[in-house]
């Protein structure tokens, strides 16, 4: 299916010094075969063939999404990895295009599609069977191929093979009784990353770590939104702060 990004401007008027929003910003990922309804009314094909248009008083733009247009897209199941946490687990790791990387707990495959763009190789083990189909969904999508996904339990050291791998994220329930598989499967230097929603899990995972690791940091990734007008200048009312904890612990002993 060939696809386009729609974007709609934002069209206001000034009305006595007053600013009025007539129409908001949209964003739509498209199919360019075939006609798309709106609300202001339907774009053709032959619209989205073109690179600007109008229907009635709305402007339009037409152009080729990029990988984080279909990223944002993905069919998801329960809350995912957000993209400010992705970012701090990989500017932390170092993960790059030499890195074999590992996510425990896969759920939807966000980590593992985003990251999966950037590393060699991302291998994912998943317990549940309707996660691991929905992630191998939303890989196809994004035509990723230097993925693995495996359905296995990783709290049971002696079923993961695994070995010399660069960074391992753990979004368990538990990331506390995933250590010593992490110990086998993980490289002398590499990453273990725990993503934990509350600050006690945080905690009892940092208790828990051998003396094989060296702990460095706990962080939390607040992300505040801003309107930015030409007579506003304020945070936006949606809250997008806390979402996890993250650990960072390097493997120091083979």
């Amino acid at each position: 299916m060939a696809k386009k990004l729609l974007l709609k401007k934002e069209r206001k008027v000034q009305v006595k010094n007053r600013e009025i929003v007539l129409s908001k910003f949209e964003k739509h990922l498209v199919d360019e075969n075939k006609d798309f309804s709106t609300s202001y009314g339907k774009i053709t094909k032959k619209d989205l063939k073109k690179t600007t248009f109008k229907v009635g008083k709305e402007e339009f733009f037409v152009m080729k999404p990029f990988f984080i247009d279909s990223y944002k897209q993905l069919k998801r199941l329960a809350q995912i990895i957000t993209l400010k946490d992705i970012s701090a687990i990989i500017a932390n790791t170092g993960i790059n295009n030499k890195s074999k990387v590992l996510e425990s707990g896969v759920g939807s495959g966000a980590f593992i599609c985003f990251t999966a763009t950037i590393a060699k190789k991302v291998i994912g083990y998943e317990i549940n069977k309707k996660h691991l189909e929905v992630a191998k969904e939303n890989l196809k999508k994004l035509s990723l191929k230097n993925v693995e996904l495996k359905k296995a339990d990783f709290y049971d050291t002696n079923k993961i093979k695994e070995k010399d791998v660069d960074v391992v994220l753990l979004d368990l329930p538990e990331t506390w009784k995933a250590i010593k598989t992490t110990e086998k499967v993980l490289k002398t230097g590499g990453f273990v990353v725990s993503y934990n929603p509350n600050i006690s899990q945080a905690q009892k995972f940092v208790n828990s770590l051998s003396e094989k690791f060296l702990y460095e940091k706990t962080v939390e990734i607040i992300e505040r939104e801003w309107t930015v007008k030409e007579t506003v200048l304020r945070p936006k009312t949606k809250d997008f702060g806390h979402t996890a904890f993250l650990s960072f612990a390097r493997k120091i002993k083979i």
